[in-house]
């Protein structure tokens, strides 16, 4: 226990601070790994439609100081990256890319 009357004061805000953090900081869990199972399973357009709910919640966490800026960015690049790489938001799979040029190029 705190001694100081600055840190008395101290504790009872980290208090408040973390009770009005914890439920962003859960909801941003909770979508991510939903998303990413979702990815998982290969159910791209169910993912899809989770993206913009997830994109929202990063950058809520990242305007209240949850997150850093550049943590907020690297987990929508690698969500976005892992929908693009299951062919989801128009992306094609680079196998599919790689099978398709190949063929385009035996053809001529």
């Amino acid at each position: 226990m705190p001694i100081i009357k600055s840190a008395k004061k101290r504790m009872k805000q980290n208090v408040k601070q973390r009770a009005r953090n914890f439920p962003v900081r859960s909801e941003l869990k909770t979508l991510f790994k939903k998303v990413l199972v979702l990815i998982k399973d290969g159910k791209a357009e169910e993912a899809q439609k989770l993206m913009p709910a997830v994109y929202s919640i990063i950058d809520m966490a990242c305007k209240k100081q949850i997150l850093h800026p550049n943590n907020a960015a690297r987990k929508k690049s690698r969500l976005a990256r892992a929908l693009n790489e299951l062919g989801g938001e128009g992306g094609v799979k680079p196998a599919v890319a790689e099978a398709k040029v190949e063929k385009e190029v035996a053809a001529e």
